[in-house]
């Protein structure tokens, strides 16, 4: 099917290729679906992560105020969302809350759940059959020689725009994995560089994330000690996003927070290839329930999750199929095929998706600096660039006056002081404009 066709067929395609920013609702939204995976399988995730806990202690020290457990605060932003609501033409009614995911330990994003998760699968398995590992041992002595001498037997190879690179990179590396992150032409320098600094061996390519990963993929099968982690096809990857969902219930309750038909909780969750947002959002819906509502946040100029669904050919079309240039200030967000897992998945769980212009997610990293003094990088500023459409559209069918709204935070702590500036900088001459 040509471009022509496509557009014929499905109307949003010409949105898109027009660069028109808009919000798409899903038709299936709701409806009943199989899913290859449930929630025991969020738990058995969950579980994982705790057996590792005393490693993460041990290893990385950042960690034993949370007891090896890695996760972000909610945070209440009652300034951001004034700030908002000066320029929104609907109106925030209910509260406004930032799942702070740049605050993660180790790798300062929401990677830190899904990326360090498999990483720590894999090890688990080959310190079981080869190191004498058995479950209930404490699994600080992962942090011994003996297994750091059985990992160095193996490598760990990944195709990453950065953050999911930056946080495979430095556990797989820490545990001992010979660890190889390929990276696409999009990738910030500051990432490759600290990459660099922990050992870690960063393989540039000079064209998309598409490229880099396939690259990647190609190098690993030939080697049978290499491990790949597919970031287009993962459900490791996946289950590790969903843990999220458990200790965002925890943190709903300790602060009083409602999800119920009364007060809907909206969750704005930016995406590139589209797996840890699905992760989150399968969990969501898993954990919360019915009254918990996802949409993906994608830049105009690369929107593959939405393009997959609309389409519903998934991974199967590129943004560049319909003539989108794909470049975006996001690095996170710069990838231009969606996983095959993405729109899988989500085809009945996600509400919908939204698009926005670089220039309103700029504003948003300034404006979230100006009123709350919390730093992000671009791509995890995009979950307030598409709330204004957002709340037009979902004015007719939920009670938003009580409702609360959540915007993940994907990353930003590790960026560096002039990086950051650069970004404020861009956005508040954005903001005179």
């Amino acid at each position: 099917m040509n471009v022509d066709e496509l557009i014929e067929k499905y109307p949003e395609v010409k949105t898109m290729k027009d660069l028109k920013p808009f919000f798409w609702r899903n038709p299936d939204y709701g409806k009943d679906a199989k899913l290859s995976v449930g929630i025991e399988d969020i738990f058995d995730a969950e579980a994982r992560f705790h057996r590792f806990a005393p490693y993460f202690e041990v290893a990385f020290p950042e960690t034993l105020a949370t007891q090896g457990i890695l996760e972000s605060p909610l945070v209440d932003l009652p300034d951001m969302k004034a700030r908002l609501n000066e320029t929104f033409t609907n109106k925030i009614e209910g509260n406004l809350y930032l799942k702070a995911d740049n605050y993660l330990p180790i790798s300062g994003s929401i990677k830190s759940r899904g990326g360090i998760y498999e990483v720590l699968k894999f090890a688990e398995k080959v310190a079981i059959r080869e190191g004498g590992l058995i479950y209930a041992d404490n699994y600080a002595v992962l942090a011994s020689k003996k297994y750091h001498d059985l990992f160095s037997k193996y490598g760990i190879a990944v195709g990453s725009t950065g953050n999911l690179g930056l946080s495979i990179g430095i556990v797989a590396q820490k545990l001992g994995f010979r660890t190889s992150v390929h990276m696409s032409a999009d990738a910030s320098k500051w990432k490759k560089d600290k990459l660099r600094a922990f050992g870690v061996n960063v393989v540039e390519y000079n064209d998309n994330f598409t490229h880099a990963i396939t690259e990647a993929r190609k190098m690993a099968a030939e080697d049978p000690m290499t491990y790949f982690i597919d970031d287009e096809g993962s459900y490791d990857l996946f289950l590790g996003y969903s843990v999220a969902a458990l200790r965002l219930q925890a943190q709903l309750k300790s602060q009083d927070i409602k999800v119920d038909k009364d007060h809907p909780l909206f969750v704005y969750l930016p995406a590139g290839v589209g797996g840890s947002p699905s992760g989150v959002t399968f969990g969501l819906k898993k954990v919360l329930g019915e009254h918990v509502h996802a949409i993906f946040a994608e830049p105009t100029h690369i929107p593959s999750v939405t393009l997959g669904m609309v389409t519903g050919l998934n991974d199967k079309i590129s943004v560049y199929d319909i003539g989108i240039d794909g470049t975006t200030k996001a690095d996170g967000l710069a990838v231009g095929r969606a996983s095959r897992i993405a729109g899988k998945n989500m085809r009945t769980l996600l509400l919908g998706t939204a698009t926005f212009k670089d220039e309103e997610m700029m504003k948003d990293v300034a404006r979230l600096y100006d009123t709350e003094k919390i730093g992000l990088e671009p791509s995890a500023a995009a979950g307030f660039s598409i709330m204004d459409q957002s709340l037009g559209e979902l004015a007719a069918d939920f009670p938003l006056k009580n409702a609360n709204h959540i915007v993940w935070a994907t990353g930003g702590s590790m960026v560096p002081e002039d990086d950051m500036k650069h970004y404020l900088e861009v956005g508040r001459e954005e903001l005179t404009k």
